[in-house]
């Protein structure tokens, strides 16, 4: 939902700020005011291309901002600028994006209705979602129901599809699993095998060069007055004067713990040296297989835990083409199964759709002869598909046609649909369906070509959406325009008979009956007046009727009798009409500067 929106040098409207009703706001006023820049201000922020042509003169660039509404009443504030080079500039929540985001976060929430650049009904999914959502619970669990079947059944054509490309390529694969796995088991690697003999290695190759630097340092250390013993010396000597200097005791105690350290020492020493040996087999034997490791690692590495990984891959392979014609039988025999519930499901959802067709077109047919469009009708027509051309949507192909009169064929909406006419069947679907999909409902060119008993039609249907759509409308229709919850006039200012700028007041008491009054007969004078004081009063209810009549007692008595004059003097050329009906209202509610 739309809470506000703020446009500034944007055509003949330099700033201006709206904002509307979560029901219905009405935008009027004579026809070229603008009243259009403002539905284009909002195409900018769901996404739609952007037009220096559509700067005001003398700005450099043109601004609009939003303050949008989520279904969690969650606040978001989008924006875009575009300047004379036709660089265009977009942020949501002062965060820089791109034009794209927009389109994706905002458009889907907006219906623009009435122009060709931006209306999903045009959308032959659009369409079918229309038809499912009127069908109610038993299309949507036909739908349900056909979409666990169609996702079974590409689960089913992919796993044989795996299959048969296994068989397709088996016999390679099959030579080349036995050719690793017997080149892997003549090594019979073991896990950390390789990295154990290149730690091992440095140690064979001098093992007597090892063995004679141990034996040589044991000697040093048993050697008559050797280093140990004369060390043992002089812990004894300091040990009898313990107590008697702490200088001494403490020179004392690092002896002993050198002394300790170097019996440690002695010990390893003894033992190393008798761990080490020359063995020239061994080291031949070692080097032996740490080249046949490494044979295996260049082949199919380049780890050796790669070698392993290739090595079980291959078991696998074999493995499954032990069984591999059972799999494929049972994998043949699962799609066809799928296959048949799909097809069972499918035709249910057929029928159903079929169902809600035809109900749905008769309903439609009464509210297109409502909405003074009796000639014409529109109709479901279905193309069934190919099994293997079925899609997510279902196995038919569905769109909505339109025939403008008996005398011509139904063809696409697209193709044949006026603006006034595509609104018109938008409003009724959207009335009859009441998906209740909560979008922000915008219309323009929804009365084109209607009046009298069919204009309170259309304001009928209109109020019936906005009870669970925000709507947004323009409308030169007096009635749509009574039963809006908020009222805009959009009005143009001219000097030396050329138009200057566009202003956007929010109109209501008395100044709201003197446009619908406008609206009513181009004039406004009593009878007008009492006329739009009567459509108002019975659009708002009893309620709004008392106070209307109160207002016009106390407020407009003088003003209509001015306004009466006034027309008698449009009648002898001294003032137009235009002139009557946009000069009276006063500047208070929200303006667009000019």
């Amino acid at each position: 939902m739309i809470d506000e929106l703020q446009v500034v040098n944007y055509a003949l409207v330099t700033d201006a700020t709206l904002e509307f009703s979560p029901g219905c706001t009405v935008l009027t006023g004579e026809t070229g005011a603008g009243k259009t820049v403002l539905i284009g201000a909002l195409k900018l922020l769901i996404g739609e291309r952007a037009d220096t042509t559509s700067i005001s003169d003398n700005a450099d660039e043109l601004r609009v901002s939003a303050r949008l509404i989520d279904s969690e009443d969650k606040e978001s504030i989008a924006s875009r600028r575009l300047n004379r080079q036709g660089r265009s500039r977009c942020a949501i929540n002062e965060e820089m994006v791109v034009v794209s985001t927009l389109a994706e976060r905002f458009g889907p929430d907006f219906d623009l209705l009435g122009q060709h650049e931006h209306q999903s009904l045009l959308s032959h999914s659009a369409q079918l979602e229309y038809l499912d959502n009127f069908g109610g619970a038993p299309l949507s669990k036909a739908l349900a129901d056909y979409h666990t079947a169609f996702a079974a059944v590409i689960a089913a054509q992919e796993a044989l599809t795996a299959l048969q490309d296994q068989t397709a390529s088996d016999a390679r694969r099959l030579d080349d699993a036995r050719f690793l796995i017997d080149a892997v088991q003549a090594v019979d690697p073991q896990p950390n095998e390789y990295e154990t003999l290149e730690a091992e290695l440095p140690i064979l190759r001098s093992g007597e060069e090892l063995a004679h630097a141990a034996e040589s340092a044991l000697a040093d250390l048993r050697q008559e007055a050797a280093a140990e013993e004369r060390l043992a010396s002089a812990v004894r000597a300091l040990e009898q004067l313990q107590g008697v200097d702490g200088r001494l005791d403490s020179i004392h105690a690092r002896l002993s713990s050198l002394l300790i350290e170097l019996e440690d020492l002695s010990a390893e020493l003894r033992a190393y040296r008798q761990s080490v040996s020359f063995d020239p087999q061994k080291l031949e034997d070692a080097l032996d297989r740490l080249g046949a490791l490494e044979g295996l690692r260049k082949r199919f590495g380049p780890r050796m835990d790669d070698v392993f990984s290739a090595r079980d891959e291959a078991l696998r392979i074999l493995d499954l083409a032990d069984n591999l014609p059972e799999r494929l039988t049972a994998a043949e025999q699962q799609l066809v199964k799928c296959q048949a519930e799909l097809r069972q499901v499918a035709d249910v959802l057929t029928t159903l759709r079929h169902q809600a067709a035809a109900e749905l077109e008769e309903r439609l047919q009464r509210s297109l002869e409502e909405l003074a469009m009796g000639g014409s009708s529109v109709k479901f027509s279905f193309s069934t598909l190919d099994p293997s051309a079925w899609t997510t949507s279902g196995p038919e192909r569905v769109q909505l046609l339109y025939q403008p009169s008996g005398r011509s064929s139904a063809r696409p909406l697209a193709k044949i649909a006026s603006g006034g006419e595509l609104s018109r069947v938008m409003l009724a679907l959207k009335t009859e369906v009441g998906d209740g999909d909560q979008k922000t409902l915008v219309f323009d060119e929804v009365d084109a070509g209607i009046g009298g008993a069919t204009a309170g039609t259309v304001a009928s249907f209109i109020a019936r959406l906005a009870e669970k759509n925000q709507v947004i409308i323009i409308t030169h229709l007096a009635q749509v325009a009574v039963i809006a919850d908020r009222h805009y006039l959009v009005r143009r200012s001219q000097e030396d008979g050329q138009a200057v700028g566009t202003s956007v007041l929010q109109v209501s008491g008395s100044e709201r009956i003197r446009e619908i009054a406008r609206m009513l007969s181009g004039e406004v004078n009593e009878a007008a007046l009492n006329h739009a004081a009567a459509l108002l009063a019975a659009a708002q209810g009893e309620a709004a009727s008392n106070e209307v009549a109160q207002s016009e007692t106390t407020q407009d008595e003088a003003a209509s009798k001015a306004a009466v004059q006034g027309s008698n003097a449009a009648v002898q050329g001294k003032d137009t009409p235009e002139q009557l009906s946009m000069d009276q209202p006063g500047e208070s509610g929200i303006k667009g500067n000019s």
